[in-house]
């Protein structure tokens, strides 16, 4: 194994009471296959929905998912289980640079997808770093309450893209609140699986209400499948070659500090799942991760991050086998190079959509909060009251600043200035700030 490139995978024939599937195991051919749609199903909710926020065509995203995790997974040498999706980080970013109204194809791709691919090469850049230096630097610099702090102004940023999303139309802000509350019942009364695809069962359920609300009842705008009758089932999905303008790389390109403090994270929930540290492959997870973004947005595809999601899967089933997500990626790829399978995501209606965000946006704003509560943050410490305090409103109020001909927007502003504000209030309390960060 030494001498190997990959890990020589054990079959197991099934998980015991007391052990696991490590990530250099595997089940048989059939219950890989199976775990592999397990994991498929569990990312397509925001694989599918971050793209249509943007503009950008979801059945491409769909394929270049699934590209990506096959190229993370082999650069991390196939030992690091983790599914790479759509992130919602680049929404706020891509919309700001873009002007994106809301609706069909964002006129203005090529623009953002530059500033994709900008974001992924730093990204990749950063994760060389890592190798040759390792990560110890990286969790200095972005403790967990600036992570926190970080994710959660990413949320609040968001919610008033998602509510002017809703607002065109009395009915549409009523079927916004109405899908809300279905992916509220499904994530509060259900079980298992169907519990853990709350945002996906929710929207399927909503977009039914919507279709008896307007096909049967005529309350407002009908649902078109025209589009899914007419479309094949097999071909390529519409790609979109990249603009590189250097306002819009310097908006969306900071977004790469963003995916390190969440991949960063996401590793780390693993390796205590698994009982194996994963710092030894943290940085190709970086570059993997870096890499399959700038693919993706070269072509016209989002911009790529691990998945909570699917470590969530991984917690429940107790199968890390990286092996499952090689079998997802290729399901994926299946989904990808159907026009049919976009032309249905193409037919949920835009209240829905609104309404799904609302509940995604919140979820990554409470996400921020979490990390605290996990990592026990100080906040008797005024360094970090003030520090959490400044970029909440930054991000919020979508605060930017004028450099030369370019404009930091709000998302930008707050990482920065969290990260900034951190190492100026603790410049002079290296001690304290070393127990915040070990504790996480």
């Amino acid at each position: 194994m030494a001498h190997s490139w990959f890990p020589q995978w054990r079959n197991k024939s099934a998980v015991t009471e007391s052990g696991i599937i490590a990530p250099d195991e595997t089940l048989p051919a059939g219950q890989t296959i199976i775990l592999g749609l397990q994991h498929a199903v569990a990312m397509f909710g925001a694989t599918v929905l971050m793209p249509l926020l943007m503009g950008l065509d979801p059945n491409l995203s769909i394929l270049m998912s699934g590209i990506g995790t096959l190229l993370f997974f082999l650069i991390t040498a196939g030992r690091v289980p983790s599914y790479l999706g759509s992130s919602a980080a680049f929404v706020g970013v891509v919309i700001a640079v873009t002007g994106f109204t809301g609706q069909g194809i964002n006129p203005n791709l090529s623009l953002a997808l530059g500033g994709i691919v900008a974001c992924g090469a730093l990204y990749t850049l950063i994760g060389i770093v890592v190798m040759k230096a390792g990560t110890r630097w990286i969790e200095r610099l972005m403790p967990p309450v600036v992570t926190g702090a970080v994710v959660m102004a990413i949320g609040l940023n968001l919610a008033p893209i998602a509510v002017r999303g809703v607002s065109s139309s009395m009915f549409d802000s009523w079927m916004a609140v109405m899908t809300v509350l279905c992916i509220g019942v499904v994530a509060v009364f259900t079980r298992g699986m169907v519990q853990r695809l709350l945002i996906l069962v929710g929207l399927i359920v909503a977009w039914a209400l919507y279709a008896v609300m307007t096909n049967l009842l005529g309350l407002g705008k009908p649902v078109d499948f025209s589009g899914l009758a007419s479309a094949p089932w097999l071909g390529l999905p519409t790609m979109t070659t990249p603009t590189f303008n250097m306002e819009a790389i310097v908006m969306i390109a900071p977004v790469a500090v963003i995916l390190v403090a969440e991949n960063l994270g996401h590793l780390k929930a693993v390796a205590g799942m698994t009982g194996r540290s994963l710092d030894p492959y943290m940085g190709r997870a970086f570059v993997g991760d870096g890499l399959a973004t700038m693919l993706s947005g070269s072509v016209g595809g989002s911009g790529v991050t691990t998945y909570a999601e699917n470590i969530g899967v991984m917690a429940v089933t107790r199968v890390y086998s990286t092996l499952a997500f090689v079998a997802a990626a290729i399901i994926a790829l299946l989904l990808g190079f159907s026009p049919k399978f976009g032309a249905l995501i193409h037919a949920i209606p835009g209240p829905v959509i609104g309404g799904a965000s609302i509940v995604v946006f919140g979820l990554i704003a409470v996400a921020g909060a979490r990390i605290w509560l996990q990592n026990n943050i100080d906040f008797s410490q005024n360094s970090n009251l003030i520090m959490v305090a400044t970029t909440l409103v930054l991000g919020a109020g979508d605060f930017s600043l004028r450099i030369g001909d370019f404009t930091l927007g709000g998302i930008g502003t707050a990482t920065f200035g969290a990260i900034l504000l951190n190492v100026i209030l603790n410049w002079r309390r290296p001690a304290m700030t070393e127990v915040v960060v070990q504790k996480g």
